[in-house]
């Protein structure tokens, strides 16, 4: 043999002998080891005399759970669906979020940003399965199952928007009596009156409210609170959850001579929600570049506006609107008029020309422009009417909004609780009904004279900790949608996914850092070492076979397995030991008593 094929075989001079051959011409090789036998006193390597390592099953955080701001265990509800269980796949989700058919529309859903396989061929279309798994519940008629054991306590809420709305069916559910106070003439807050109907059918949206009334949940409306401490006094309620909208459009001051040609863009979209047609004439121009403006706008080409102009002081990539909602305007027609600022409202608009300085910020060039509109619909912004809170002593605010312990969302005044638009946060409606679910448990622990903070979240896994051979290519689905040419009325643009679209999407999910059951492992193992537990209860190590060769970690298309040091404690190892007994049998959600499952208890008052 040459040499350099020795060298490249581990092979020595001194381990190889010289052939012979036969008398019919065979090569006859008198020594077949071809490597010097091993030391088994000192060899180190995968595979030892005495094992430094050893696997551990791990049960990880998917990023889509970890992304989602309503806490939403997606991955189970997905997997549930997968497995045609979709009753079960709904009363999963709903034991985080009521309101799938809601969220399923207007959710903007980190997620899916979050989602690993966006790396892979396309996120998992979550927020499409999610409407699915929604829409069918109502076709079905799926109801919530009432608590058997009330607790004593009343529990009063102030606001009929997502967070107040969140915070009553998860009090509800814990067998708290609930009576929500809202000002307004009809419950939903801003998903009723700032979410237009084309993104939002209000069939759907009172199809989930009234699942709320009929746990018991008491909703007064046109009922605005003057005085916090007297309504709860006279009430006799335990504890409040404050959860007002940002329904204040914010003041900007532009010279005008003809303020009737101007309105606030929460007035256009409340009024419009309303059922009324207010005369904007043929060129709107709406001032911002919010979710709120892209709304607006769109709302205006619905009404008759031949020309719906959007003027921002900034560039498209600094806009803070979703990056969907300003595609679908412009699809629909609405023009972006991108570094510019209104600086009077006379017969045509004055607009100066802006520019970017170093630090990326606008600043006014001294050119100005002229441009045509009847109507300026002013979407600048928007502040929570929290003026009635600062007759109380001993809280404080932050401008607008309500000082708040981050954790569990109590105010300095005790028993006090404030979430959604009313504290510091991004205002959207999943963060709202995150907010509504984390004071109920936080206020059902303070009712129970207990003290308790989230446990603390497991790894989250990324791309990289996957085996992707296993999955291949399955390209995401599409829901249908309306023609921009067809959007002429305030009919849903977007529709739903069919049964077999969604389950292929809940099929796509990679069910990354938990098991699924698909046998790798097991088949792998070249010890037997591995135990199957039948249908829905995994595996087990057999640790007296197991040499610790880390095949079944290898392998693992979903990184369910990690490899340990011997010595290693696995209750010290986050996600390890496969605390529940199968994955497929995991026990139904109680929401009566979550928050003692959900939050580590830290002492009694």
């Amino acid at each position: 043999m040459p040499h350099f094929q020795q060298e490249e075989l581990g092979m020595s001079a001194e381990t190889m002998t010289s052939d012979t051959t036969n008398p019919n011409g065979y090569v006859i090789r008198e020594t077949q080891d071809i490597t010097a036998r091993p030391d088994l006193a000192r060899t180190t390597g995968r595979v030892t005399p005495t094992r430094t390592r050893r696997p551990v099953y791990l049960d990880m955080l998917p990023p889509c759970n970890a992304g989602c701001p309503a806490g939403e265990n997606i991955q189970e509800w997905l997997r549930l669906i997968k497995a045609h269980e979709e009753e079960k796949a709904w009363r999963q989700l709903t034991a985080d979020n009521p309101f799938p058919a809601i969220h399923g529309r207007v959710c903007y859903h980190p997620c899916e940003v979050a989602c690993n396989r966006a790396e892979l061929d396309g996120a998992v279309s979550i927020h499409s399965v999610e409407r699915y798994l929604g829409d069918l519940a109502i076709e079905k008629g799926w109801k919530f199952t009432k608590p058997t054991e009330p607790s004593g306590h009343r529990v009063l809420i102030i606001g009929a928007g997502p967070a107040g709305l969140s915070a009553a069916y998860h009090l509800a559910m814990l067998g708290h009596e609930v009576e929500i106070h809202d000002a307004g003439d009809k419950v939903g807050g801003m998903m009723r009156y700032g979410i237009p109907e084309y993104r939002l059918p209000r069939e759907i949206l009172d199809a989930e409210v009234a699942r709320l009334t009929d746990l018991g949940i008491k909703i007064v409306l046109n009922h605005p609170v003057n005085d916090l401490m007297e309504e709860k006094a006279k009430g006799r309620f335990d504890a409040v959850f404050v959860a007002i909208g940002a329904h204040l459009s914010k003041r900007v001051d532009i010279p005008t001579v003809d303020a009737s040609r101007m309105v606030d863009a929460v007035s256009f979209l409340h009024n419009v929600a309303a059922g009324e047609k207010p005369l904007i004439g043929r060129r709107v121009a709406v001032y911002g570049g919010g979710n709120t403006a892209m709304d607006a706008a769109r709302v205006a080409k619905r009404l008759g506006a031949e020309e719906s102009i959007v003027v921002y002081r900034r560039t498209a990539d600094q806009m803070p609107a979703h990056a969907e909602e300003r595609e679908e305007a412009e699809r629909e027609g609405v023009q972006m008029n991108w570094l510019r600022t209104i600086t009077d409202v006379g017969d045509d608009l004055t607009v100066e020309v802006m520019e970017l300085d170093d630090d990326g910020k606008p600043r006014g060039t001294g050119r100005y422009e002229k441009l045509e509109a009847d109507t300026v619909i002013l979407a600048v912004g928007q502040d929570a009417d929290t003026g009635f809170l600062h007759k109380m002593p001993g809280m404080r605010f932050r401008n607008d909004v309500v000082d708040v312990n981050p954790s569990t969302l109590m105010t300095d005044v005790p028993g006090i609780f404030a979430g959604g638009d009313t504290v510091p946060s991004e205002r959207t409606v999943t963060i709202g009904v995150g907010h509504g679910k984390r004071a109920a448990r936080q206020i059902d622990l303070w009712l129970n004279r207990q003290s308790g903070y989230p446990a603390a979240k497991n790894t989250t896994v990324g791309f990289n900790d996957l085996n992707l051979w296993y999955f291949g290519d399955h390209l995401r689905r599409h829901q249908p949608e309306l023609d921009p040419t067809q959007r002429v009325g305030f009919d849903e643009v977007v529709g739903g996914l069919t049964d077999e679209q969604a389950h292929f999407e809940a099929g796509r999910c990679l069910s990354c850092g938990n098991c699924f059951e698909c046998d790798g492992c097991y088949g792998s193992c070249p010890e037997d070492a591995i135990i199957k537990l039948g249908k829905g209860h995994r595996y087990e190590f057999d640790y007296d076979k197991c040499t610790g060769c880390a095949t079944c970690f290898d392998q693992c298309p979903v990184h369910a397995i990690d490899m340990i040091s011997e010595g290693t404690d696995p209750a010290t190892v986050p996600g390890s030991g496969n605390p529940t007994p199968g994955w497929a049998v995991r026990p139904e959600p109680n929401p009566q008593r979550s928050a003692s499952l959900k939050f580590t208890v830290d002492s009694e008052n």
